[in-house]
């Protein structure tokens, strides 16, 4: 009933839609790990003799703008085909164009206010008939109550051939309209506001022309909810076997009856555009330009567009990616489709289930149920998707990220898993099974084909570890040239894994050291796999007994000196390190004696201008006290031959300093041209 009621409605709102509607079944979905799902419906259409038919898609209202965006039509005849539909503002464009406007919710009075001049036949309780003039808001007359204002009641004013009458609203039992087309129009407006508001579903109206009856096939991508997986690991047997279900829901308003049902690995770009809603640009409104003219303006075209599009359109015509897309295929096509194992001897998961097969879809992959598969509305199922056995080999998983603080921990029980099936597999949650009974639970993410995982469920108690960190740093290399020395360091950190087995068993573990960002790894050399945040090295712990495992990270780090102006400590320092090179701490030798020759020669001088200044300081104060005296004076002729003596002995330093100051700078010379010279 209420598609009727809305085909009526859009062939109201587009008269050109009268035509025999259609339906197409669902024949196929494919749901993605991404939150969305490929919806294609497809069978035989018989046109009628207008040539038109019509195909009407039920829609939740959040789901619009993705088919908007997705919709494809594959009709072998049809020249024109066309969408039609509501779009968001429909409802009130279409109830503001009518008689009565009930868009915006009015009541009672404001809907006969609205309709002034319209004949109405009203009972109150006697029948009144007559053209509505308006409706007014009155006080009701009450007794008056200091502080509570008189309440206020509408009011409703008709022309009646007796006069105009004034009748209370609240005294209205029920009335009509004379005029029929109004009550066609409020009956409209009722069933157009039920109508939206029913279920919040929208209608689209997919018109085909053509008369010859044919097959055509509608498809669109929607959001749906996550597929996921669960997956049962057996070690129970010698060959590990490995089970995957995938879970579905049906979530939607229609039964799947019969499709075709595909699960698709891969994470494709999707994002929602708002494409039901129009959209109204801004415009400003601009003076009037009586006089003048305006003035032209070249555009100029964008050529780099125009480039990018023609270097698209070479490598499509080359047909590099046609290429690489048949390799792709024939490799998909060379792997096997499904497993199939015999069950594990003794395990819980047992028997051969008929699989999902898989195959290539682009760049990603789908599982295809083997059989057309019905999930009712608002249903979910689990259904068989992999089978078979895997490489898997025990082991016990130390993780170093844990053991950081400090603390002993236990080792995670967990086993190393190479994917052997021939396809990727999705990420999700593993079920283990050991011994016939519940081991713990694991999680796996995407698992390429080929690939190796880790996966942990449960922890070793009668094993435990802890990590010891250090750091140091070392000098690895010295050398110097044109009076510079560069030193190269290596900064180090360690973490020493002691790891205790109180079992009676040898274990095999996997110690997960963190990689720390910028170091490389010094000891042990290698380690048997790494991650991009983990180095993993394999080691064997016997019954009873400990195992010690170093791993240092080092970073090298460069340091350039200038010799010339180090300090004479840090020149021992360097000279007695023998971490550094035999001949260059001979050099630093030779630079040390040279250094101290300077450095004597410097204190000589120093020395000599200090003397100097004293006598100086002395001849001022002799020449003042023989300005107080008088030269005439005794006294001021002791200062006179005083002032004379002074004055030689200045004389006499002065040579001195002159001396010294150019042996000092000598000695300086000397050993810049030594370190300038030295390349070791």
């Amino acid at each position: 009933m209420k598609k009727i009621t809305f085909l009526a409605l859009c062939c109201l709102v587009f008269p050109a839609l009268w035509a025999v509607a259609a339906e197409l079944p669902l024949r196929r979905i494919a749901l993605f790990s991404s939150g969305i799902a490929y919806f294609e419906r497809s069978g035989s259409i018989t046109p009628p003799a207008s040539g038109q038919t019509q195909i009407i898609l039920s829609f939740d209202a959040s789901e619009v703008n993705d088919v908007l965006q997705s919709l494809v039509i594959n009709d072998p005849v049809a020249v024109s085909p066309s969408v039609r539909y509501a779009s968001e503002n429909t409802l009130w464009l279409t109830l503001r164009g009518l008689r009565i406007d009930l868009s915006h919710s009015p009541g009672i009075a404001e809907i006969l206010h609205g309709l002034r001049g319209a004949e109405l036949e009203v009972a109150a309780p006697n029948l009144i008939r007559g053209r509505i003039i308006g409706v007014e808001q009155r006080f009701a007359a009450v007794p008056f109550v200091p502080g509570f204002p008189p309440p206020a009641e509408a009011r409703l004013s008709l022309l009646t051939p007796q006069g105009i009458r004034v009748i209370p609203v609240n005294d209205i039992d029920s009335f009509r309209f004379i005029d029929e087309a109004i009550n066609t129009d409020l009956n409209r407006a009722l069933d157009l506001i039920l109508d939206w508001r029913e279920d919040g579903t929208r209608n689209l109206v997919v018109t085909l022309d053509g008369t010859a009856s044919r097959n055509v096939t509608l498809s669109y991508v929607i959001p749906a909810p996550v597929w996921k997986v669960s997956y049962r690991l057996d070690l129970s047997g010698t060959t590990p076997f490995l089970q995957g279900w995938a879970i579905v829901d049906n979530d939607s308003d229609t039964d799947w009856e019969h499709i075709e049902l595909s699960l698709v690995i891969g994470r494709p770009v999707s994002f929602i555009q708002n494409l039901f809603q129009p959209y109204r640009l801004f415009r400003p409104m601009l003076p009037l330009a009586i006089a003048g003219v305006a003035e032209g303006r070249l555009h100029e075209g964008g050529f780099e567009f125009a480039l990018a599009d023609q270097a698209r359109a070479g490598a499509l015509a080359r047909g590099a990616p046609m290429v690489m897309e048949a390799e792709r295929q024939q490799l998909w096509a060379a792997a096997p489709q499904a497993l199939a194992a015999p069950a594990a001897a003794g395990g819980v998961v047992t028997g051969v289930v008929e699989t999902a097969e898989g195959q290539a879809a682009g760049d990603q992959f789908l599982f295809t149920m083997p059989h057309p598969v019905t999930l009712h509305r608002r249903q979910s199922a689990m259904l068989p998707l992999v089978e078979g056995s895997v490489s898997a080999e025990r082991t016990l998983v130390f993780s170093g990220i844990r053991a950081s603080s400090g603390r002993t921990i236990h080792p995670e029980i967990g086993a190393e898993l190479t994917n052997t099936s021939g396809m990727p597999l999705p990420a999700g949650a593993i079920t283990v099974y050991d011994g016939g009974i519940f081991a713990g639970n694991a999680l796996i993410g995407f698992f390429p084909e080929g690939d190796r995982r880790f996966i942990t469920f449960g922890e070793e108690l009668a094993v435990t570890g802890n990590v010891i960190p250090s750091a140091g740093r070392r000098i690895t290399a010295a050398s110097v040239s044109g009076g510079v020395m560069t030193i190269s360091r290596r900064e180090s950190r360690e973490s020493l894994y002691v790891i205790r087995n109180a079992s009676d068993e040898e274990r095999r573990i996997v110690i997960e050291h963190p990689i720390t960002p910028g170091t490389e790894l010094a000891e042990p050399p290698t380690a048997e796999d790494r991650s991009a945040a983990l180095y993993r090295f394999t080691r064997t712990v016997a019954a009873g007994a400990t195992l010690n495992l170093t791993v240092r990270e080092e970073t090298p780090v460069y340091e350039s000196i200038t010799l010339m102006h180090l300090h004479p400590q840090a020149f021992l320092y360097f000279a007695a390190n023998h971490e550094i090179p035999e001949n260059v701490r001979s050099a630093l030798n030779r630079a040390i004696e040279l250094q101290r020759i300077a450095a004597e020669a410097v204190n000589r001088t120093d020395l000599l201008e200090a003397q100097r200044a004293w006598l100086i300081s002395e001849q001022n104060r002799t020449r003042l006290n023989l300005e107080a005296v008088g030269i005439q004076s005794p006294q001021g002729q002791e200062f006179l031959s005083a002032l004379v003596s002074l004055d030689n002995a200045i004389g006499d330093l002065n040579a001195q300093v002159n001396t010294a100051a150019a042996g000092a700078e000598n000695a300086r010379r000397a050993l810049q041209a030594f370190l300038a010279a030295l390349d070791i």
